[in-house]
Formats: C-alpha cells, sequence, structure tokens
C-alpha cells in the first residue's frame, strides 16, 4: 500500500482501523499527516472508499464506543455535517493529534 504524499507532507502517525461506512466496515489505514487525514482502504475493490479531511474542514472530533462497551471509536465530524467513523486503537492519543489539526 502506497499513499502520494503532498509537498512537504509528512506521516506524524498511522495504523490499521476499520471505517464504518454508511452501508458496511471497511478495513484500511488512517493516516494523520501534518496536512490532513487520510483513509486508505486495504484493497483495491474498496478503493472507492478512500478520502482525505482536510484540518479546516473539522468541526469536532468525538468517542463512541462498539457494543456499547469498548471504547475504541473514533468520529470525526465535518463542517459539512458528514461523521466519519473509525474504530481504532489508542484513540485518545488521536484525537490529541488531531486537534492540534485544526
Amino acid at each position: 500500500m502506497t499513499v502520494k504524499l503532498y509537498e512537504n507532507e509528512t506521516v506524524l502517525k498511522a495504523a490499521n482501523t476499520s471505517y464504518c461506512g454508511e452501508s458496511a466496515q471497511v478495513d484500511g489505514k488512517l493516516i494523520l499527516t501534518n496536512q490532513r487525514i487520510y483513509f486508505k482502504t486495504m484493497t483495491e475493490e474498496n478503493k472507492h472508499n478512500d478520502f482525505e479531511i482536510l484540518p479546516t474542514q473539522i468541526k469536532e472530533v468525538m468517542f463512541f464506543n462498539t457494543w456499547k462497551i469498548f471504547p475504541n471509536g473514533l468520529n470525526v465530524v465535518t463542517k459539512q455535517g458528514e461523521e466519519k467513523k473509525f474504530i481504532i486503537k489508542n484513540r485518545d492519543q488521536w484525537c490529541l493529534m488531531i486537534n492540534k489539526m485544526y
């Protein structure tokens, strides 16, 4: 898996994750850079689920629990009202780093 980085862009954090999309859960990698948040799917057939979130698009970052008891959900809400939900380890660290971006 490769991700094309922009000029002067560096990866700050990356982890395996599951994106909870509208119709299905998609496995991939969440990549935090100094310029954006990027989700890249693991397979070519799910490539249409790849997306990026720029810091100027972020409204807030919230937590959620999966199965109501597991504290592993991270929800990035955009100013357009979209919710990008991820199941990820160390969500506290992710939240702190994302909050520093916007």
